[in-house]
């Protein structure tokens, strides 16, 4: 076997992750290529970067010798119209799919540019339309990765209905690179509605107003809120369909809220609340507990039909405070009976925070990481309880 010469090239002041350096890099164009880059890297610590657009995202790697870059793995493989049925290499960005797809949809909002497809699943990122078509784990339904010791691994399918292996898919989504390299992924399509509409209001009582439009016959595709500190709280739902079916659920969304039929969605829709260099944290609750976690004196995005919200603090603000933040954050949302993640901060505040918080489950999760990556190769370090 040779070595990574031929392979990889030496890495540049911009091949860095969450502040530490690469010493090299691979830009496989092939799974085929990709294997034989891990074989050959054995010993050495990678982390796999697609699009680049979520490396601040969890804690920086332990160690970091080789960053897999995924940006040749791209192309659709196959797209089954009549199946539902997109196969596409993870290296491709969610926009380029978007446009191939045509008529079709793969409905997974990508809140940031660039992303990639292998990235959306390795992070699990979704956004407003969760609440209608679900998420990765439920529109992926086959996966190729490459193990840490080279080993090509393939699980699902390309129809639906075939679940061999299936787990192996739902292993990978939001593992953060943490298991091994997805190179390829098949995802289940859904049709471009014909029609669409948006309903914007601004709402004195947020839990009165999700509660109406949860409780009526509208069947929203999203139901978002944005929550700005110390400003109205504003409401927008997205309802698609035929053209007369959105029109009526339309209506009555606007007297259910109050509010407008308007062109287009709102400038924050499917945005998180937080600059580069801010700190921006991942909040879950039950629906009846969603006003709950409207914090009032922090930015609050998101989901109030599915129960997945983010809030925001900017760079400027005093490492202390948003420590005292991220802190009342978290107890609020395990009191409501959800989470408090740290997406994302500037070393300052990593340094005193509890990224990940209380994790159920920690010690499965590194039985999985030793079965897949016994010598912990794969990004080191950058998942909750150090995995």
């Amino acid at each position: 076997m040779g070595g990574l010469d031929e392979l990889t090239r030496p890495a540049t002041d911009d091949d860095v992750v969450a502040g530490v350096p690469a010493r090299l890099v691979a830009e496989p164009g092939s799974t085929e290529e990709a294997a034989e880059v891990i074989r050959r890297s054995a010993g050495l610590a990678v982390v796999v970067r697609g699009g680049g657009s979520k490396l601040d995202w969890g804690t920086p790697p332990e160690r970091l010798d080789l960053i897999i870059d995924t940006r040749r793995l791209t192309g659709v493989v196959e797209h089954a119209a009549g199946d539902l049925i997109t196969v596409v290499r993870a290296g491709t960005t969610m926009a380029e799919l978007a446009e191939r797809l045509g008529t079709q949809q793969l409905a997974l909002d990508t809140p940031l540019a660039g992303a990639t497809v292998g990235g959306t699943v390795a992070a699990g990122t979704s956004g407003p339309r969760r609440m209608l078509y679900g998420t990765a784990r439920d529109l992926l339904i086959g996966i190729t990765v490459v193990r840490a010791d080279g080993v090509v691994a393939k699980a699902g399918g390309k129809v639906v209905k075939n679940v061999a292996g299936y787990d192996l898919g739902k292993l990978f989504i939001g593992s953060y690179g943490t298991l091994g390299l997805i190179t390829q992924c098949a995802f289940r399509l859904h049709p471009v509605p014909p029609a669409r509409a948006v309903i914007r209001a601004r709402v004195p009582d947020p839990g009165a107003a999700f509660a109406a439009v949860l409780g009526a016959q509208v069947v929203p595709s999203a139901l978002e809120v944005d929550a700005p500190p110390g400003g109205e709280v504003e409401v927008a739902v997205l309802v698609e369909g035929s053209e007369e079916g959105v029109r009526d659920r339309a209506a009555a969304c606007e007297k259910l809220l109050g509010g407008e039929t308007v062109e287009g969605e709102p400038g924050w829709w499917g945005g998180y609340p937080w600059e580069p260099g801010g700190t921006g944290l991942k909040l879950t609750a039950p629906l009846s507990k969603v006003p709950d976690l409207l914090d009032g004196q922090v930015a609050i995005r998101g989901s109030a039909g599915s129960g997945v919200l983010y809030a925001g603090l900017p760079a400027s603000a005093e490492p202390a405070a948003v420590a005292g933040a991220v802190e009342r954050l978290r107890a609020a949302a395990i009191r409501a009976g959800g989470h408090a993640v740290v997406l994302t901060a500037p070393p300052a505040v990593r340094d005193i925070v509890d990224m990940w918080g209380p994790v159920d489950g920690l010690a499965l999760m590194r039985r999985v990481k030793d079965q897949f990556d016994p010598e912990h190769r794969f990004a080191p370090g950058r998942f909750v309880g150090g995995i």
